[in-house]
């Protein structure tokens, strides 16, 4: 293990370090002076970006009872976990990623009297298509959080906008990020057939994808139903797995798609295969701000995309992309349709986009962000131990 000794110790606590909250969490650590910040990172045991942080030099907990669905055995048991491994650390910032590991994360820091809390929202645990107690459960437990959450981040600004709304996040403590991504290069036709090749689709077709997981969250059903409605030389291609892989293949079959629709589970390798699409996808019902889709943008394709949440920060209508509303496959297709037949559009809309991204999603944005945020989380603490009234006197 690295020496620590006159650097602040950082302790990242992620539910799984997979794409998305962990791609961020670890390009974010990755951004930090290492002079100046010692990292370790606790999640999950099972999430491929492990060994990434692993290689990059953090030290790395893999916790055996963190789960993202809810289990009040384990979560105690991970909860117990966690607080052991804060313990023992002498960390000065404990930094939380996502719902569970947020809750599991500032209890057990609070727990051991860590100096600095901070937590990222990449989105809400709760939305609108729970049941009203349900819903009401979560803001009541975000908002109990947040009572002992030093400093805020969020990924994208209308995300920012609904913790404060809902008193979940005073404005003097939060702030909105860029769901920081690694250089995309944009696509040319010499990688659009490269990654056409790797995926054995025909170089004159029609290929239209997405990156996510197959789960509730990202509407595969609604991307089934939008691809039925659509001319039979298209192709479509999912990058990701999740727990309706299983029922999507199902679908696929009935449908009687053959090998136009194209799943290809976990792949390390999607920044190469993007440039195999003509347009991107995505039909998710809630969302906070996908990477999938800045990376997209990157790459230089167009972008339809549900108008929820964060998305519209960076998919403008009409102007960096299309929306269409969440659950209306028919419109999701029509919207895919548009674009595939106006290649033109298209083209404009993507250039516009790339241009619209400016600096808001580069690393090294994220990196000066958390830097100052842990800073100033960490410089509050010390003023209110220096200000505070010593015991007995008058």
């Amino acid at each position: 293990m690295t020496s620590t000794q006159g650097r602040i110790r950082v302790a990242l606590v992620v539910t799984r370090m997979i794409a998305g909250a962990g791609g961020v969490a670890l390009r974010g650590a990755l951004a930090l002076d290492p002079a100046r910040f010692h990292v370790t990172v606790l999640a999950a045991r099972d999430g491929d970006l492990l060994e990434d942080a692993a290689d990059a030099g953090f030290d790395v907990v893999r916790l055996l009872h963190m789960r993202p669905e809810i289990a009040p055995r384990q979560d105690l048991a991970a909860l117990r976990e966690v607080a052991a491994h804060l313990g023992v650390g002498g960390y000065h910032v404990v930094h939380t990623h996502s719902a569970k590991a947020g809750l599991i994360g500032r209890v057990a820091a609070r727990w051991h009297g860590t100096p600095a809390v901070v937590h990222t929202f990449h989105g809400f645990p709760f939305h609108s298509y729970q049941s009203r107690a349900r819903r009401r459960t979560y803001i009541t437990i975000e908002r109990a959080l947040g009572r002992i959450t030093d400093r805020f981040l969020a990924v994208g600004a209308s995300v920012a906008a609904e913790a404060v709304r809902l008193g979940i996040a005073p404005a003097e403590r939060i702030r909105a990020i860029g769901s920081a991504i690694n250089h995309v290069p944009p696509a040319t036709p010499a990688s659009r057939s490269e990654a056409r090749n790797k995926i054995g689709i025909p170089g004159g077709a029609s290929v239209v994808g997405t990156v996510g997981r197959l789960d509730f969250q990202k509407a595969p059903g609604d991307v089934v139903a939008a691809f039925a409605r659509m001319r039979s030389d298209v192709h479509f291609v999912w990058i990701g797995s999740g727990p309706l892989q299983e029922e999507v293949k199902r679908k696929v079959a009935a449908a009687g798609f053959g090998e136009r629709f194209h799943l290809l589970g976990e792949r390390r390798d999607v920044a190469e295969l993007l440039p195999a699409l003509d347009v991107f996808a995505m039909a998710s019902l809630y969302e906070g701000l996908p990477c999938s889709i800045v990376e997209a943008i990157s790459c230089g394709i167009p972008v339809v995309a549900t108008a929820v949440n964060a998305v519209p920060e960076v998919v403008v209508p009409g102007r960096t992309g299309l929306l269409v509303p969440p659950a209306k496959p028919e419109q999701l297709a029509r919207a895919i349709q548009h674009l595939l037949e106006h290649p033109d559009v298209g083209g404009r809309l993507a250039a516009a986009a790339r241009d619209n991204l400016g600096d808001r999603f580069q690393v090294e944005v994220l990196g000066r962000d958390l830097t100052e945020t842990y800073m100033s989380a960490l410089d509050q603490r010390a003023h209110m131990t220096r200000t505070a009234p010593v015991a007995g006197a008058a």
